[in-house]
C-alpha cells in the first residue's frame, strides 16, 4: 500500500461509520447493516495484507451483532453481543478474529449490556427488574450472579458501565442514583461500597477516559460545551498541552497500548473536525487530517448558545446557526428538532444546521424537556410528554426568537428526523398558525399503532420502559391517539415533505403511508419520498444528496431562501 494512508475497504453504498482496531495490530474491525435493516454483522479486514478483503465474522442471516469488547490481554479475539440463539436474547460470544470461530460464553435473560473484564470475560451486565428498572449484575466466582448496583425509574436513562479496572475489584459506573445529575462511581466488587470521582451540580458527567489498568482519569462534563477534566495529578498537565494546542472541544478517542501516544480530536463550529496525535512524552501534538478538507476556508457560521424560560417556568436551552454575515433579525427560521428524544443537541459543526444557515436560514435547536445532559429531573419531565410539554417547549422557543426579532414570525418551518420527525407532524397538524411549513423524516405519525409494533418480547423490559416514558399502546390509547399527528391531519393547511426509509425497523413506513394517504385524499399539499434502500436513517451518499437537494427546494419555496440546482434524485416519490 501506497501513502500514508490507504483504504483498505471499498464499500460503494452505506459506507462503515462505526470501527474499531483489534489488539494484534493488524485487524480494524467495523459493523455494518444491509439497507438499513440494523441486523449488524462484523468484519474483519487484515491491514497487513498485500489487499486486504474483508471477511464477515457473523455471517448468520437475520442476526445483529454488537461489538461488546476488545482488550490487549487477548489481541486475537473480539467479545460479540449476538441473539443468534433467541433473536429475543444478545448472548456473548467470544469470537477468534483470525478463524471466525465462535464460542457462547454468556446468555442471561433480561440482559440489555454486557461488560468483559481484562480478559474478555463477560463478568458484569446489565439487565432489566421485573416491572421497571434497571439492575448491574456481577459475576462471583462460582457462576452465581448479584445484584451490584439497582436503579428505579428516574435513574435508568442515564445509567451506563464504563468498564472494569484491570485487578477485577472495582467497576466504573455512571449513574444519577442518589444525585440530581449523573456521576462517576467507582464500585467495589467486593462489598458494594461507592466512591464518587466526577460530578456536576447542573449537568451530567458524559465521559470518562480510562488508563490502562481500567482506572479513570479523565472526566467529560458536556455544559453549553464539552469540558474535559483531569480527575488525577498525573494527567492534568496532559490536559493542560491539549488545551493549549488549538482552540475548540478537545475529545481523547484512544491510546497505543503503551499509553505513550494518545488520538485527539478537536471540534469547532466554523469548520472541520481536526484529528492530531499527542505524544505524552513531549506534550505536543501533531496534526493528522480533518475530517473534510473541502469545508477549509469556507465562511460558516458560528454556533451561539442561547437560552429562555418556558411557560412552566423551566429553563430551556439550546444552540443558533445564523447566516455569516447577514444581521440577525427578521429572518426565516428552521426549528431542528433532535431525535431520540432522549439525546441532545451539542456545540460544534453540524452539516445539516450549516446548509440551512448557508441557505439564508436561521436553524434553531432546542434541547426540550426529556433531552438529556441537564440531570434527571430534566430528563423526567419529559415522560408521557410527547406532543404536549415537550412541543410547548418548541413552541415557546419559537416565541422567544420572534421576540428577540430574530425570527420572522410568518417565515418559520418545522424539521426533523425520528422523534424530531413526529414533532414536526405535530407541530403543522396541532399549530399549523405557527409553520410556514414542515419536513418529517422517518416520523410516527399515530402513536398507538407506532408503540404496538415495538416487539415486546424481543425488547422485554426496554419496550416497558418506552411505554412508561410515552404511552401504553392499549391502556393509554385515547392519549395517544390524541397527540398523534393522524387525529388532526385535517387541520393541517400547511405544505408538508414527508420522507421514510422503506426498511425503516424502529418506524415502520406504513407510518409515513397512513399519514400520506390522508393527505392525498384531502388534496392537501405535500411531497413524499420513499428511499427503497434506507432504513431508520439515509445513509447512502446518494440518497442524503437527493433528500436535501428536495428539502432545500422545499423550504426555498415556502420560506424563500436560497436553493441550488436539481440533481439527479434516486429516490420513489409518491
Amino acid at each position: 500500500m501506497r501513502g500514508p494512508y490507504a483504504a483498505v475497504t471499498d464499500d460503494r453504498g452505506r459506507g462503515v461509520h462505526v470501527f474499531a482496531w483489534a489488539h494484534d495490530g493488524a485487524h480494524l474491525l467495523y459493523a455494518q447493516d444491509r439497507d438499513g435493516d440494523e441486523n449488524t454483522h462484523l468484519y474483519a479486514v487484515d491491514v497487513t495484507a498485500a489487499n486486504p478483503v474483508p471477511r464477515d465474522l457473523t455471517p448468520y442471516p437475520r442476526v445483529q451483532a454488537r461489538l461488546i469488547a476488545l482488550r490487549p490481554g487477548r489481541p486475537r479475539h473480539v467479545l460479540v453481543g449476538m441473539n443468534l440463539r433467541d433473536r429475543a436474547v444478545h448472548d456473548a460470544h467470544l469470537v477468534d478474529i483470525a478463524s471466525g470461530e465462535t464460542e457462547l460464553v454468556a446468555s442471561r435473560p433480561g440482559v440489555t449490556a454486557w461488560t468483559a473484564d481484562a480478559d474478555l470475560r463477560p463478568l458484569a451486565a446489565v439487565q432489566t427488574r421485573p416491572g421497571d428498572g434497571l439492575a448491574v449484575v456481577v459475576r462471583d466466582p462460582d457462576g452465581s450472579w448479584r445484584t451490584l448496583h439497582e436503579v428505579d425509574h428516574d435513574d435508568t436513562m442515564l445509567l451506563r458501565v464504563i468498564g472494569f479496572t484491570k485487578s477485577g475489584e472495582h467497576l466504573l459506573l455512571l449513574s444519577s442514583k442518589g444525585s440530581p445529575t449523573t456521576r462517576l462511581l467507582r464500585v467495589a466488587i467486593g462489598d458494594g461500597a461507592v466512591e464518587v470521582l466526577a460530578e456536576d451540580p447542573g449537568h451530567d458527567v458524559v465521559g470518562v477516559g480510562t488508563d490502562p489498568d481500567g482506572e479513570a482519569r479523565l472526566a467529560v462534563v458536556r455544559r453549553e460545551r464539552a469540558h474535559l477534566e483531569a480527575l488525577r495529578a498525573d494527567v492534568r498537565a496532559d490536559v493542560a498541552a491539549l488545551l493549549a494546542a488549538r482552540a475548540g472541544e478537545v475529545t481523547v478517542l484512544g491510546g497505543d497500548d503503551a499509553d505513550r501516544t494518545w488520538l485527539v480530536r478537536y471540534l469547532v463550529d466554523d469548520g472541520p473536525a481536526e484529528f492530531r496525535v499527542y505524544d505524552r512524552a513531549t506534550r505536543r501534538t501533531t496534526p493528522l487530517f480533518t475530517h473534510s478538507t473541502t469545508l477549509d476556508g469556507l465562511p460558516l457560521a458560528r454556533v451561539e448558545p442561547f437560552g429562555f424560560t418556558a411557560r412552566d417556568g423551566l429553563a430551556i436551552h439550546g444552540y443558533l446557526t445564523s447566516p455569516p454575515g447577514v444581521p440577525r433579525a427578521g429572518l426565516p427560521t428552521v426549528v431542528v428538532v433532535h431525535g431520540g428524544p432522549w439525546t441532545r443537541d451539542l456545540w460544534g459543526f453540524r452539516g445539516e444546521t450549516q446548509w440551512l444557515a448557508n441557505r439564508g436560514y436561521l436553524a434553531l435547536q432546542v434541547n426540550f424537556r426529556g433531552s438529556t445532559g441537564y440531570g434527571k429531573d430534566f430528563v423526567n419531565a419529559g415522560d408521557r410528554q410527547w406532543g404536549a410539554a415537550m412541543q410547548d417547549d418548541l413552541l415557546d422557543a419559537v416565541s422567544h426568537a420572534i421576540g428577540r426579532g430574530w425570527t420572522d414570525p410568518h417565515r418559520v418551518a418545522i424539521y426533523g428526523g425520528s422523534y424530531g420527525g413526529y414533532a414536526a407532524l405535530v407541530g403543522v397538524t396541532f399549530t399549523p398558525e405557527v409553520f410556514r411549513c414542515g419536513v418529517a423524516v422517518a416520523a410516527p405519525s399515530d402513536l398507538r399503532t407506532f408503540l404496538a409494533a415495538v416487539p415486546g418480547k424481543e425488547l422485554s423490559g426496554l419496550t416497558q420502559r418506552l411505554w412508561r416514558r410515552v404511552g401504553h399502546p392499549e391502556h393509554d390509547a385515547d392519549m395517544l391517539w390524541a397527540r398523534s399527528p393522524l387525529s388532526r391531519i385535517d387541520r393541517l393547511r400547511v405544505p408538508l415533505l414527508v420522507a421514510h426509509g422503506a426498511n425503516d425497523p424502529r418506524v415502520p413506513a406504513a407510518e409515513a403511508e397512513q399519514a400520506v394517504a390522508v393527505l392525498r385524499a384531502k388534496g392537501i399539499d405535500h411531497e413524499y419520498l420513499l428511499f427503497p434502500d434506507e432504513g431508520h436513517a439515509f445513509t447512502r451518499p446518494r440518497n442524503r444528496l437527493a433528500f436535501y437537494a428536495a428539502a432545500e427546494r422545499f423550504l426555498a419555496r415556502h420560506l424563500g431562501g436560497r436553493a441550488e440546482e436539481p440533481g439527479e434524485a434516486v429516490v420513489t416519490r409518491r
